[in-house]
């Protein structure tokens, strides 16, 4: 009997981890759409700007800091370049090349939710991310914030954020 409590309780969250999995998917798919189309508002619905922006010019400042030669010009220039980075990196343009590198090229189609949900991993905490390979590390997870699953991080390299003109 208890065997069967264990099993059943097993597939209970493997289950409810596919449903969490599929919902973000939708969510991923429209970002990634907003990305191809350059769509600066359906990409803003699909981003937490704050979070994102936040971690990202934490992430730049670090870098900055520990590089000698860009530590003096970090320094006179201040959080205003890192801020003005920051909104810079938040375009669609910018996360295109993120989205290259998962295979997602110009021409290509969009995969289909199931596909999408397919790759996402989730998180013990309720996020769910999306990595390169199957068991790396995670690179951009989704937090569900207000109905919808918004791109809350990105822990990818940095020097591949580039803006596309």
């Amino acid at each position: 009997m208890r065997k069967i409590i264990i099993a059943a309780a097993a597939l209970t969250l493997a289950a409810c981890a596919s449903v969490q999995r599929l919902d973000a998917a939708n969510d991923v798919h429209a970002l990634l759409i907003s990305i191809r189309d350059n769509d600066q508002a359906a990409f803003d619905a699909h981003v937490d700007r704050a979070a994102l922006k936040g971690e990202l010019q934490a992430k730049l400042g670090d870098r900055l800091g520990k590089d000698k030669r860009l530590k003096g010009i970090a320094a006179l220039l201040g959080p205003a370049v890192v801020d003005f980075a920051g909104d810079a990196l938040l375009q669609p343009r910018v996360f295109r090349t993120v989205a290259e590198q998962y295979g997602y090229t110009e021409g290509m189609q969009i995969p289909g939710v199931v596909a999408i949900a397919s790759v996402l991993r989730p998180l013990p905490d309720g996020r769910v991310c999306a990595a390169k390979k199957k068991d790396g590390p995670c690179q951009l997870t989704f937090t569900k914030e207000d109905g919808a699953w918004k791109l809350t991080s990105f822990d990818g390299d940095l020097s591949s954020l580039t803006i596309k003109l």
